[in-house]
């Protein structure tokens, strides 16, 4: 399979990317990954890159996101690090990656199991981890549902931190980045949170948190 050129990323539309990044993890989930000639991809890529989407993950070694949406080189940005905050590096990449090399979609993808989402939970203080974590630490309070056992061993508790931090994550790019609203509110660019399980292999996307054109979110906006 062929890596993107300029040509094809400029016909691909936010609803196109999504499609491509669901279509990808079904197959990575059914072992059915393409059959890429990687030493081409690098070839094709060696004078410049076209990636149509921008995932924001976790660093954690299971999550890598060219492998769980089954994409080659050049295909996707990834940005990583641990338990897929949002800071002004991770916006400023963003913004690189959509408004400079024109790629039409973001998905913020938090997982399950996540160890600085545990931290979180915990409030663990450990070096510069701590500050890290303080970017989590919203989350946990705005988890109102779960009365009992609020720590990182309770599976529930845990599982719907998770939920939320993705989702004011997503709400955080939208509202501290300038460039990034105004591209999704004009349809040029779309985003979504996402939740990999780390025992199955599956995306859940969380359809509520999608924003593209003319679309608003189905959860109450917050400060973040």
């Amino acid at each position: 399979m062929k890596t993107h050129d300029k040509i094809s990323q400029n016909n691909i539309t936010p609803e196109i990317a999504l499609k491509f990044l669901k279509e990808g993890n079904a197959r990575f989930v059914d072992n059915l990954r393409i059959n890429r000639n990687l030493l081409q991809q690098v070839n094709d890529t060696s004078d410049g890159q076209w990636p149509f989407a921008a995932i924001v993950s976790c660093m954690d070694s299971r999550t890598s996101a060219e492998l769980i949406f089954d994409q080659g080189l050049g295909d996707i940005f990834s940005i990583r690090l641990a338990g897929a905050v949002i800071t002004d590096n991770v916006l400023g990449s963003l913004e690189y990656a959509c408004k400079v090399a024109n790629s039409k979609f973001i998905v913020v993808l938090g997982h399950t199991k996540c160890g600085a989402i545990k931290g979180a939970c915990d409030a663990v203080e450990m070096g510069n981890l701590t500050a890290l974590l303080n970017k989590i630490t919203p989350s946990v309070h705005g988890e109102k549902t779960v009365k009992e056992n609020r720590t990182s061993h309770n599976p529930a508790f845990l599982d719907a931190v998770t939920h939320i931090h993705t989702e004011r994550s997503v709400q955080a790019i939208m509202e501290q980045s300038n460039i990034l609203r105004e591209m999704i509110q004009k349809g040029e660019v779309g985003i979504i949170g996402a939740v990999y399980d780390v025992e199955t292999g599956l995306v859940n996307f969380l359809d509520h948190t999608l924003l593209t054109g003319n679309t608003t979110p189905h959860y109450e906006m917050v400060a973040v």
